[in-house]
């Protein structure tokens, strides 16, 4: 079986795969929103082929395009939201805001869903070559990966039950292959309600719903030193109840994160807020209602799939870059406003042997633009943050990989790598996530063992069952929008 031949016809697709990949980044809608990337992956997957369903999981730019029949059934995942305040122009040097105080893809999501959208490509066409039955190939549209936790939302309606293993990728300033686990962690916006009066004039007839926020973020502050020590509590206040201090504030709310390693855990600690929230309401005499926003599991590691992923990782290589490329790198890491050496960033490597090279084939940590492939490690180590892939590992056996997209030590969310995001490094990048993806599903597909080896490593990985994190009565919602309280 020729995997090179699938791999290459990636190449041949790569002017479609990189146009939905810029014009998606020209969209930069925010989480939940993603309306116009929604329609376009959609009437691009229509006319390739594919069988699409929009809406999934009552989620209005979710989508699911299938194609073939029979097992195995193989998921890739996609991601398309951007973020607020980073609207950038492309491949520029310096910080020039398209539109001010716009939107722009500081997480690279576009590079992402239009990678994987590469690689459901290049499966499609080889199971055309196959007999029918020969397997399935499923690619997941997942909208608000930084606010509205699709996945989860997905993984509660049963949308992941029937993969046999999920694969994707992420955009970044390396090239390696995603090993550990995560924070699993829950949004919840909180709204107080309290009677408007004059400050000075009639403040006894007043109740403040400001005096209950403050006096709740008191709470959880004093939570802290009594929660584990692995735990993470943090908050936004969305609503100050305006801008007159002279009137007393009737309303006010404010964004929770709580995080912890379970999502088990993550609920309890949920449940110690929520009772600061309402002792808060009751001391100033005013209202108190909680929303849920969204919440995400740890993830599940899954060594078989890991090392599938690095195997195809190694035969594809790292992006290849030019000096224009590289030129572009360097003035944009003279950008930083904090400078790095040492081992790149994000990096948590233990075996001596991987460092050594790392540091060598990075100068330390001082090229612009990392072209190498990080040798494969894998590690049981606990990142701090979250990530709603997790919800798919409680229920598949999933792995990803990171590819070079953006320049060496790129901060993240940044201005940097939105302009990275629609330049050659990003296409370059980008294409080469598919390649890796694509060989590693039809190497699933010509080879059963792997999915067996990686279900039997999921089985007693995953033994204790997956808890979800979103309510059976919750609707995916967009946080920051006020909440009314009777």
């Amino acid at each position: 079986m020729d995997k090179k031949k699938y791999q290459d016809y990636i190449d041949e697709r790569a002017d479609v795969i990189c146009d939905a990949s810029d014009k998606i980044w020209g969209y930069a809608e925010l989480s939940l929103q993603e309306y116009k990337s929604c329609e376009l992956y959609c009437d691009i997957l229509r006319k390739e082929g594919f069988e699409v369903e929009c809406p999934v999981a009552g989620i209005e730019t979710a989508f699911k395009a299938s194609y073939g029949s029979g097992r195995p059934v193989i998921g890739i995942l996609a991601e398309y939201d951007a973020l607020s305040g980073l609207s950038q122009k492309a491949a520029a040097t310096h910080r020039e805001e398209i539109v001010k105080g716009g939107n722009g893809h500081g997480c690279g999501h576009n590079m992402l869903g239009a990678g994987s959208m590469g690689a459901a490509f290049a499966v499609k066409k080889y199971l055309e070559d196959k007999p029918e039955g020969s397997g399935t190939v499923i690619f997941f549209g997942c909208p608000g990966e930084e606010g509205g936790a699709s996945k989860a939302f997905m993984a509660r309606d049963g949308v992941w039950k029937d993969l046999d293993c999920a694969i994707t990728w992420h955009p970044s300033a390396l090239t390696y292959v995603d090993s550990g686990t995560c924070n699993s962690c829950i949004q919840t916006e909180y709204a107080f309600k309290g009677i408007a009066s004059h400050a000075a004039g009639s403040p006894e007839y007043g109740r403040s719903a400001l005096d209950a926020l403050e006096l709740m973020n008191i709470g959880v502050n004093f939570l802290r030193e009594h929660m584990p020590d692995e735990a993470r509590i943090h908050y936004a206040i969305t609503d100050g109840g305006g801008a007159s201090p002279n009137v007393v504030q009737p309303h006010a709310q404010v964004l929770y994160m709580v995080r912890s390693v379970l999502v088990k855990d993550a609920l309890k600690l949920q449940e110690r807020v929520d009772r600061i929230a309402n002792g808060a309401a009751l001391m100033t005499d005013t209202k108190v209602v909680k929303k849920f926003i969204d919440g995400c599991s740890n993830l599940v590691p899954n060594r078989t799939l890991q090392e599938l992923l690095y195997r195809n990782l190694e035969e594809v290589g790292a992006p290849r870059f030019d000096d224009k490329d590289r030129e572009l790198a360097a003035e944009l890491v003279e950008s930083y406003e904090v400078k790095h050496e040492g081992m790149p960033e994000g990096l948590k490597i233990r075996d001596e042997k991987i460092k050594e090279y790392v540091m060598e084939a990075s100068e330390n940590g001082t090229k612009p633009l990392n072209d190498f492939v990080v040798p494969y490690e894998y590690s049981d180590v606990r990142e701090p943050g979250s990530t709603d892939v997790g919800d798919v590992s409680w229920l598949t056996p999933t792995a990803q990989i990171y590819v070079t997209c953006f320049a060496a030590n790129s901060p993240g969310h940044s201005w940097q790598n939105v302009s990275c995001g629609n330049s050659s490094i990003g296409h370059k990048g980008l294409l080469t996530a598919a390649k890796v993806l694509c060989g590693a599903a039809i190497d699933m597909f010509e080879d059963h063992s792997i999915i067996d080896a990686a279900r039997a490593e999921f089985a007693k990985a995953a033994k204790d069952g997956y808890v979800c994190p979103v309510p059976a009565d919750a609707k995916p919602v967009i946080s920051g929008e006020l909440i009314e309280v009777d």
